[in-house]
C-alpha cells in the first residue's frame, strides 16, 4: 500500500432517499392490474406499518449494470455471462469449464473466480457446476443492499389507467397476441425511503477460504469501479418501468460511514428517527476503543454525497495481512 494512500476497509450509507412517481419494484399483476411490492414493519413502539418498498435485489440489479458498463470501459475482468449481462454468471461453469477444475479443491474454484470477473468477485455467486460435473462452490457477495423500506406515515401508491394506442382500436379483438386494446393499471409510488447499504471492502479480491488475495494488483481499480458505480446507481436507478416513470429524486440525505480497519463501519436504518445521532455514538464509542477506525461524512442531496464518493474513490482498499 502506498504511504501516502488513505485506507479504506468498509463502507457504509445509512440515508432518506425521496422518490416521486416510481414504480421501480412490483409484486407482478393480478388481471389487468400491476400490485406494487408493499412490506410489514414495526416501529421502536411496536407497531406494524405496512409500507412500499424496493427490494435489495433490485438495487443489486442496478449496481451490477452500472459496473459492467464500467469494467468494459476500463479494461476490468469479465466472464463471459456478464459481458452480456446474463444473470447466470459464473454460475452454469462454461468459463470455469476451460481451466480443467473440475476436480480443484474449492479453495482453488474460488481463486478462478475472483481471477475471471470483478461482478462475480463484488457481487457473489455460487457455482454449481463446472465441466459438467456438480459442484457447490459460494463466493459471498461484498456489496450488500437492504431493502430501501418507505417511512410510515411518508409513503404511498396510487393506480393510473393506461392504454395502448391502436389504430381502429374497435374493429380489433383483444387476445394473446397483444395486437388490440389493451386497457391496464399502473402503479405509481412516492415517499421517503429508508436506503442502507454496505461494501466490505477489504473483501474485494481476498479468497475467504485461503484468507489470501490471487491478484492484489487488481482490487484499487476494481474498488475504483465499484464505487463510481454505486454514485451511478443514485444518479440513474434503472428499475422497472424507467422507461416511462423514470423516478423523480427530490432529496437524499444521510451519512456516509467508513472503516480503516477491519471493524464494521457502522449502519443504523432511517426507520429509526435518531439514526443520525446512534451513528455518530457508534464512530465516537468505536473510535474510543480502536482511535481513528470509524470516520463518518453527513451529506443533504445527491451533490454532496457525490462529493463523498468521489473523495473516497481516492482511498486505497485496505488488505488483510
Amino acid at each position: 500500500m502506498s504511504e501516502n494512500k488513505k485506507i479504506i476497509a468498509s463502507l457504509s450509507i445509512s440515508g432518506e432517499i425521496t422518490l416521486n412517481l416510481h414504480s421501480l419494484n412490483n409484486e407482478g399483476g393480478e388481471g389487468n392490474q400491476i400490485i406494487t411490492r408493499q412490506l410489514t414493519i414495526i416501529d421502536k413502539n411496536g407497531d406494524e406499518h405496512t409500507v412500499n418498498g424496493i427490494s435489495g435485489d433490485m438495487f443489486k440489479h442496478i449496481h451490477v449494470g452500472h459496473l459492467i458498463n464500467l469494467a468494459k470501459e476500463q479494461n476490468i475482468d469479465l466472464c463471459s455471462n456478464c459481458q452480456v449481462f446474463n444473470p447466470n454468471r459464473l454460475s452454469s461453469g462454461e468459463d470455469l469449464g476451460k481451466l480443467n477444475l473440475g476436480d480443484a479443491s474449492d479453495k482453488d474454484i474460488v481463486d478462478a473466480i475472483i481471477k475471471l470477473c470483478v461482478v462475480d468477485d463484488a457481487h457473489g455467486v455460487l457455482v454449481t457446476k463446472i465441466g459438467g460435473k456438480n459442484k457447490n462452490v459460494p463466493r459471498k457477495s461484498v456489496v450488500e443492499f437492504g431493502w430501501t423500506v418507505g417511512i410510515p406515515y411518508k409513503n404511498n401508491t396510487e393506480s393510473y389507467v393506461h392504454t395502448k394506442l391502436v389504430s381502429d382500436a374497435g374493429e380489433k379483438k383483444t387476445d394473446g397476441a397483444n395486437e388490440g386494446q389493451n386497457i391496464f393499471h399502473r402503479p405509481a409510488n412516492h415517499g421517503v425511503y429508508a436506503f442502507v447499504c454496505n461494501i466490505d471492502v477489504y473483501r474485494l479480491g481476498f479468497n475467504d477460504i485461503s484468507r489470501s488475495y490471487p491478484e492484489p494488483d487488481k482490487r484499487t481499480a476494481r474498488y475504483k469501479a465499484l464505487i463510481q458505480s454505486l454514485l451511478s446507481s443514485f444518479v440513474n436507478p434503472r428499475g422497472a418501468m424507467t422507461s416511462t416513470q423514470k423516478p423523480h429524486i427530490t432529496d437524499f440525505k444521510g451519512v456516509v460511514a467508513i472503516s480503516n480497519k477491519l471493524t464494521p463501519a457502522p449502519t443504523i436504518s432511517a426507520l429509526n428517527e435518531d439514526y443520525l445521532g446512534e451513528i455518530k455514538k457508534i464512530e465516537v464509542n468505536i473510535n474510543r476503543i480502536e482511535q481513528d477506525a470509524i470516520v463518518t461524512f453527513d451529506f443533504n442531496g445527491l451533490g454532496e454525497l457525490s462529493k463523498i464518493l468521489a473523495d473516497l474513490i481516492e482511498y486505497e482498499p485496505y488488505q488483510i495481512s
